[in-house]
């Protein structure tokens, strides 16, 4: 199996921002690992219960922006993602059954390492931090062609063509912080027999993300929102030279809400309006449409534009 991984961008730049708006116009460029002090989102008493699990995709955006304002003590106020469940427990891995000539049992570990991968590129603290992923590449086959190397270069050397944030969420620790120890994430994984004696999983996530700037004295809060697409396959190691317990990617695509366009070191850099723009990367003048950051209904796999864009809220 020599397939490697396709990947189209979509990057959403920022535009500036009065700093009195209720509902942000901005560019659309844990529970984390088990361990880690999660689970201790304050949710403000307007937020209403937490929604239930997604099983199907969502036939409409969720409804209209409120004013409230995103602070420390409530990071997610004013976002649909209030009502999203924390981190690592919204990544719910369906039941397994077997496929093909792969066990219920070998199914299983193709979907416990499906969300160990989710968690370990969007959810891992270290991630988070711009430090190495190292949790997300353990679960790699190393005997896929090129892809191990490839990820190897974008993390050493990061560019327009190498650029990590296809996989990973990452920020640089000398300017943006998380807000508190939660990630609000919606999604859901599905699986299927694929070609090769393999199962083919398919996992679309959405990560939300509070940041604050790092340094001074500023009590911003603002929130980047990526959503990812990623399409694995784990074959028969009986039939075929692959790694056991190892999985292979076949596509990947990501959308990314809040984020400099044009920008290509590896890291998020979301735009805090209480700082000077010479103060963040310099980013493409926005020439897409405008995306509602949140709106699962829509295909981001058929949609292949990569021009900058603006988002309707954060």
């Amino acid at each position: 199996m020599d397939g490697r991984a396709a990947r189209r961008r979509r990057l959403w730049a920022i535009l500036g921002i009065p700093l009195a708006v209720a509902v942000a116009v901005v560019a659309m460029k844990p529970s984390l690992l088990p361990g880690d002090p999660i689970g201790t989102s304050a949710k403000s008493p307007s937020a209403g219960p937490t929604l239930p699990d997604e099983t199907a995709a969502p036939t409409a955006p969720p409804s209209a922006p409120d004013s409230r304002t995103p602070t420390r003590e409530h990071p997610f106020a004013g976002s649909p993602a209030e009502r999203w469940a924390d981190g690592v427990a919204a990544i719910v891995v369906p039941k397994a059954t077997p496929v093909g000539s792969l066990t219920k049992q070998q199914v299983a570990t193709a979907l416990r390492q499906t969300k160990n991968l989710l968690v370990g590129a969007n959810l891992d603290p270290a991630t988070l931090r711009g430090e190495r992923p190292e949790a997300a590449i353990a679960v790699l086959d190393p005997k896929q062609p090129r892809m191990v190397d490839d990820v190897n270069r974008r993390l050493r050397a990061p560019d327009k063509k190498h650029d990590p944030l296809g996989l990973f969420s990452r920020f640089d620790p000398h300017e943006a912080n998380l807000v508190g120890h939660v990630v609000k994430t919606r999604g859901r994984i599905t699986f299927k027999a694929g070609k090769d004696a393999s199962v083919a999983i398919h996992a679309d996530y959405t990560f939300v993300y509070p940041v604050s700037p790092v340094g001074g004295n500023s009590t911003e809060v603002t929130r980047t929102i990526v959503r990812r697409v990623l399409d694995v396959t784990f074959s028969d190691p009986r039939k075929f030279r692959v790694t056991p317990g190892k999985l292979l990617i076949r596509y990947y695509t990501e959308d990314i809400g809040n984020s400099a366009c044009d920008v290509y070191d590896g890291f998020l850099h979301p735009r805090f309006v209480s700082q000077s723009v010479s103060a963040t990367p310099t980013d493409a003048s926005p020439s897409g449409p405008t995306i509602d950051p949140y709106d699962r209904s829509r295909d981001i796999e058929r949609s292949a534009t990569t021009d900058c864009g603006t988002v309707s809220r954060v």
